[in-house]
């Protein structure tokens, strides 16, 4: 008898530099638990923080490699060999410079207008919000030192980046067939562009902000639709990795502010649940991990607080060895 081979893939949700860290963490896990390469995955989806991850393990990074390529900025081998980042001001720092006075998208609002429920929410208020000032640049200099396959794309064809175009509110995946041709730096800079904070990067002459603006995770995108286009069949597994989505919370909120982060987390995480309901529909088991309280207390409320990872790191060890305990056991 034949073997047969397990077609698995691999969603990297949005969440900032913490959400970055925490995935790091989460992904050597998992990954050790299972006894998978994420680098043989079919798709490898990423948006915002998540583009910058698909994209170092699409040129060949490993678990390991990401791992101490956080924790210190260098790494002997691999393809970010000699590549020095440091994760806590690449994008910036903790916190944004003051925005330009004018309004993200009028295009998108004066559309949104007419077609009110044509976009979610997050699209609508991105629009809303005046123009960043900060800079990618740093992030984008780390993805073009990868390996590319000649035009300036991933060397791995399944790695698939979330953006929203502006002007329209909808969204984009680099990568895939249809979508406009471009480098793999561009792509992730623009899923990385956060309304307010960074400016939007002009792709084509179209300009493009955080995929996350219309889904945090975009597990969709490794529906079998998508594999129907390129002539393969739909994943077996999908592991998703969604730091901005909650497993719950430990008691009641203590402030106002805690309050509003909860319920945007609640927002995330049905959104979420119901795209990977549309690629179980497929014949596809979704396995999620999400932070857990305990993650909360580590990450804070500001998710681009880079001097926060090494906790971070440190509890999504643990908290996702929970995590992959409590599945073995319910199996």
């Amino acid at each position: 008898m034949g073997s047969t081979t397990v077609r698995r893939g691999l969603v990297l949700g949005g969440g900032g530099m913490l959400g970055a860290a925490w995935m790091t963490g989460a992904l050597s896990v998992l990954c050790e638990a299972v006894d998978w390469d994420p680098r043989q995955a079919e798709i490898l989806v990423g948006t915002s923080a998540g583009a910058v991850l698909a994209a170092l393990i699409g040129a060949g990074a490993s678990p390991a490699d990401l791992l101490e390529h956080q924790l210190t900025g260098r790494i002997s081998g691999g393809p970010l060999a000699g590549v020095e980042f440091d994760y806590a001001t690449a994008a910036g720092g903790a916190h944004p410079g003051r925005p330009r006075l004018r309004l993200g998208s009028g295009h998108l609002l004066a559309r949104t207008a007419r077609h009110p429920r044509s976009v979610p929410p997050t699209a609508i208020m991105a629009a809303a919000l005046p123009i960043g000032r900060g800079s990618l640049t740093g992030v984008g200099e780390l993805v073009r030192t990868l390996p590319h396959d000649g035009s300036g794309w991933s060397v791995h064809p399944g790695v698939r980046i979330v953006a929203l175009d502006f002007a329209t509110g909808r969204r984009v995946t680099f990568g895939s067939p249809r979508a406009p041709r471009t480098t793999l730096a561009e792509a992730v800079t623009a899923s990385c562009a956060i309304p307010g904070w960074f400016a939007p990067v002009v792709i084509e002459g179209r300009r493009y902000v955080d995929g996350g603006m219309w889904s945090a995770t975009n597990v969709d995108v490794a529906a079998k639709r998508g594999f129907q286009e390129i002539g393969e069949p739909p994943l077996d597994e999908l592991y998703v990795l969604a730091p901005v989505a909650s497993r719950g919370f430990d008691g009641p909120p203590h402030s106002v502010l805690e309050r509003g982060v909860r319920r945007f987390r609640r927002a995330v995480t049905r959104r979420m649940l119901a795209e990977v309901q549309r690629v179980r529909a497929d014949g596809t088991q979704v396995v999620v991990f999400c932070p857990t309280s305990e993650d909360f207390r580590a990450i804070g409320y500001n998710m681009m607080d880079g001097d926060r990872r090494p906790l971070v790191l440190e509890t999504a060890f643990k908290t996702t060895r929970a995590q992959v305990d409590a599945q073995r056991t319910a199996a």
